[in-house]
């Protein structure tokens, strides 16, 4: 494709398929995304309709045979377009030269039209190809534009050449625009290849992340294979014996490798340093955390931002209003008696218009945003959630595992009575009781409680209930147990009632106003046992509010956490808006509330009990090391889990919101501007009428100009 134009005749083509729903095609990385119904129509038909609208699109094999194919296909056409760049390049000089620095001499005209006719019909065979092609479809484009001009130039100076008695029976000189013909094609093929170039740069975040997946996978899920120092992973997996430090950066956009032992999870695509590890592969191929990172970024780099709805209206007529304004300027002239300066500046305004610049000024900039984000870490699942980030002036953070670690431990514990395996042998072991009911659950808070009780017997469990928000139940050896917070244990007895250690009752006051998260074991006569949890604050937990705080962003903390524990993190942070003792669906509410405000709100979780919040939120931010429900519904993920990353993602989103509306302003500036000069308004003033050949010049480097604006997003 070479320019919005073609762009609106693909995407029209494929909307109109029978079967289709959707369709976003990208006109800076020439992909296109169809929703489609199998049952309905295919690949194949697809692409049978895109070749009938003059296009062409690959389709056969995988993903990464159809990336291969395409970066051939492309090289290919590269290499082509550099070959008649230079070619046209240097018959053009020779063209100009002897057009314009040297006197007339018999024969000249005929070198002339000589040295012209390669470059127009060879080197400039593109343009023909893909205007007539359009235009036997029934719409037209920039290479329309082109061949037009291209064609009018060539084929008036080969009609003065061959015919000047025309011109000089009325006392006038059979100019001749070879020069013109020939250096509007070379400055457009010059234009084409840097923006190629261009082009080819900003995609150059999803070519790197590509570049890291293994050719085969090293070995099947199940099996354990030994990663030497220095090797670059190809599965997913665990760790199961060795110790070392893991080069994630690729990944996460942390450049500190993170340290990997027994149980430690790595992934594909990064690189291990110096020990050697054992590692339990998982997921291999498509299925490891790289693709889907490759995935996401592919198909966000091809979405379209809500901005860019209104430009394809525009592109989709721009070229038929081009081609009309052209004809009324050679109309106009002609009236004014001067039809060879008429057809000079209809030439003018086909040449100068670009569709190229509006066509590119929205997706290179999307494409070098999300790509500057996949390279830090930031995951952006459509252009729509990176425009709309930079809007955000509320940001609503869960506490464990967002703020905090995620990661409790068990500081202390308290039992009524003293426990002891040597008691009484032939009493039930409320330890063991309390490890059965916590390894049924995947909650941070039992997984802790499970590492600190390593060793405990797994007694059967019956009728084992998840209490959303409070806690878990299960019946063990016939009595009924809890194991919960204060909220469950109110609900089930009402109060606190007296135990044998008095311990218990003064360990759950001294904990919570210390800012523990307390856990109690109980039936529904006694308090059997209190532990308390701590999850220490993320290093960058304080640095990320205190940005986000700069930024003019206010930070609320939804936590089902106790009033106390909540209030211990949120002074740590400087948090002013918190609310403790929620429950997931009062999350979704609370960011109701604050949209009905009038905030735009960015809810920030990592677990299953986030993922309603997250729906909600108009912009929903996944912590990478969370759930994978919470990473779905949002439209973004943070891989290392650090809120810094918060704080970048706004930054980007400004920027990239910023470098659309300069590409926007100049292309449509441009264009204004541009067009009325080359028609000649300016010529009854100052007698300045805009050459061919410069406006060539000026057309290529507007489209140069859009694409490399959005290449600073890169850095």
């Amino acid at each position: 494709m070479g320019c919005a134009a073609c762009v609106a005749r693909v995407e029209g083509a494929l909307k109109g398929a029978k079967g289709v729903s959707g369709v976003n095609v990208s006109l800076a990385s020439n992909t296109a995304q169809v929703d489609y119904d199998p049952a309905v129509t295919t690949p194949g038909e697809l692409q049978k309709t895109v070749r009938d609208a003059g296009y062409d699109l690959l389709v056969d094999g995988t993903d990464d045979e159809a990336d291969s194919e395409a970066e051939i296909a492309r090289q290919d056409a590269y290499k082509a377009l550099e070959k008649d760049t230079l070619l046209a390049g240097i018959l053009a000089a020779l063209v100009m030269l002897l057009g314009m620095g040297f006197r007339d001499f018999p024969g000249k005209g005929f070198v002339l039209w000589a040295l012209a006719t390669p470059v127009v019909f060879w080197c400039g065979r593109r343009f023909f190809k893909a205007g007539f092609s359009a235009l036997r479809h029934g719409s037209a484009n920039m290479d329309t534009l082109v061949a037009l001009s291209v064609s009018i130039s060539y084929l008036f100076s080969v009609f003065n050449l061959l015919f000047p008695q025309v011109w000089t029976s009325q006392g006038l000189e059979a100019h001749l625009y070879f020069e013109s013909a020939t250096m509007i094609v070379a400055f457009i093929l010059v234009g084409r290849l840097l923006e190629e170039r261009a082009k080819h740069s900003t995609t150059a975040a999803i070519r790197a992340l590509m570049g890291l997946q293994p050719k085969e996978a090293p070995a099947r899920p199940g099996e354990q294979i030994l990663v030497k120092p220095g090797e670059r992973l190809g599965v997913d997996g665990t760790v199961v014996d060795g110790t070392s430090y893991v080069d994630e950066s690729m990944l996460t956009g942390e450049p500190v490798p993170a340290l990997k032992q027994a149980g430690g999870k790595v992934y594909a695509g990064t690189i291990n340093q110096k020990g050697a590890l054992t590692v339990r592969v998982e997921k291999v191929g498509g299925d490891t955390l790289l693709s889907g990172i490759i995935r996401m970024v592919r198909d966000a780099q091809g979405s379209k931002a809500p901005i860019q709805k209104t430009v394809d209206r525009i592109a989709a007529v721009f070229v038929p209003v081009i081609i009309g304004l052209s004809l009324l300027t050679l109309l106009i002239w002609a009236l004014s008696g001067e039809v060879t300066l008429g057809l000079l500046a209809m030439v003018t305004v086909l040449v100068i218009a670009c569709p190229c610049s509006l066509g590119l000024a929205t997706p290179t900039a999307i494409i070098a945003g999300i790509g500057n984000g996949a390279s830090k870490g930031i995951l952006i699942k459509d252009a729509e959630s990176l425009q709309l980030a930079r809007k955000v002036d509320a940001v609503v953070m869960d506490k464990t595992g967002t703020l905090t670690e995620g990661k409790p431990s068990v500081v202390e514990s308290v039992w009524d009575p003293a426990v002891t395996t040597e008691d009484d042998p032939s009493e039930l072991n409320l330890r063991d009781v309390l490890y059965a009911l916590e390894h049924r659950s995947d909650h941070p808070l039992a997984i802790a409680v499970c590492e600190s009780l390593r060793g405990c017997e797994d007694l059967p469990v019956e009728g084992f209930e998840a209490i959303l928000g409070k806690g878990i139940a299960g019946t063990v050896a016939g009595t009924r147990y809890y194991v919960g917070n204060l909220e469950l244990l109110h609900e089930v007895l009402g109060s606190i009632p007296e135990v044998t250690n008095p311990m218990v009752a003064d360990s759950i006051g001294t904990w919570m106003d210390a800012g523990y998260t307390v856990t109690l074991l109980f039936d529904r006569s006694k308090v059997h046992g209190v532990l308390a949890l701590s999850d220490e604050l993320k290093d960058t937990s304080i640095q990320a509010v205190k940005a986000l705080q700069a930024q003019g962003i206010e930070i609320h903390m939804l936590t089902g956490d106790n009033e106390v524990a909540a209030r211990h993190i949120a002074i740590a942070t400087d948090i002013r808006h918190v609310k403790a003792h929620v429950l997931p669906q009062d999350k979704a509410e609370y960011v109701k509330s604050l949209q009905a405000a009038g905030k735009k709100v960015a809810m920030v979780g990592d677990g299953i009990n986030d993922s309603a919040a997250l729906a909600q939120a108009d912009l929903g931010i996944a912590m990478g090391q969370g759930s994978d429900i919470a990473i779905d519904t949002a439209q973004v993920t943070i891989v290392s889990s650090d809120l810094t990353k918060i704080r970048d993602l706004i930054r980007l989103s400004r920027r990239t919101v910023a470098v659309i509306r300069e590409n926007l302003f100049w292309a449509f500036f441009y264009n204004l501007l541009a067009v009325p000069v080359a028609a000649g308004v300016l010529y009854p003033f100052t007698g300045f009428l805009l050459n061919p050949m410069v406006a060539a010049a000026c057309m290529a480097l507007s489209s140069i100009c859009v694409v490399t604006n959005s290449l600073r997003l890169r850095k």
